[in-house]
């Protein structure tokens, strides 16, 4: 029974695992419509945004890329950045690509875990790495995608986005401190946690507060 349960749960996580990589990909690809790209540029942007961050935790760990023994997280990633290239006047529309950012927040909530649960497991760096890592993981694609675009990066803009990630692997910290044999229940809560504060942000629009920002002078 405990063979099958883990493997359900592995079965689900890469489920997942791949909701959040057509996201990411169908998202970044959303996000630098409006410069003007080319179907290889788009699928590029797209490809990059959905294994970037999951690529930077696993050279910082020294481990081999997870992609490379599983192509299929590139194949998945390129289909989803021609499918939202092709849709782009769809994909653009305020309320679909709006929708789209709920899926992001739900592969941002689950890849997080992830490599916060993987920088525990091997241990690495404990307790700051596991947190560094899954923040790294959820964002780090954005990252690279925003800085090729020659867009302002999440870390610029007063969004919440960031923040409800480093919230839930802290609370992911701390719950596998207390109680570590409760893996799943944990990481399921924290995902949740993610999610329902990313998707609050969307929801509402909400923003990092002013006094938490320093002020811009104008030239």
């Amino acid at each position: 029974m405990n063979v099958i349960t883990a493997m359900q749960i592995d079965d689900l996580q890469y489920l997942l695992g791949m909701a959040g990589t057509v996201a990411f990909a169908a998202t970044a690809v959303a996000a630098v419509a409006p410069k003007g790209i080319d179907l290889f540029g788009a699928t590029v942007m797209g490809v990059i945004t959905a294994i970037g961050g999951g690529t930077i935790r696993d050279v910082i760990l020294d481990v081999p890329v997870f992609w490379a023994s599983d192509l299929n997280y590139i194949w998945v990633a390129m289909f989803a950045s021609m499918l939202a290239f092709l849709a782009n006047k769809l994909m653009t529309h305020g309320q679909v690509y709006r929708s789209m950012l709920y899926l992001d927040a739900l592969g941002v909530s689950m890849f997080a875990i992830q490599a916060t649960h993987k920088g525990i497991e091997l241990p690495f760096a404990l307790p700051l790495g596991p947190l560094i890592l899954g923040i790294i993981t959820a964002i780090g694609g954005g990252l690279i995608r925003d800085t090729l675009a020659g867009n302002q990066t999440l870390l610029m803009r007063n969004e919440l986005y960031a923040v409800p990630v480093t919230i839930g692997c802290i609370g992911y910290l701390i719950l596998m401190h207390v109680s570590p044999e409760s893996a799943v229940i944990n990481g399921a809560c924290c995902m949740l946690l993610i999610f329902f504060l990313r998707a609050a942000a969307i929801h509402w629009n909400l923003r990092v507060p002013g006094w938490l920002l320093t002020k811009t002078t104008q030239p």
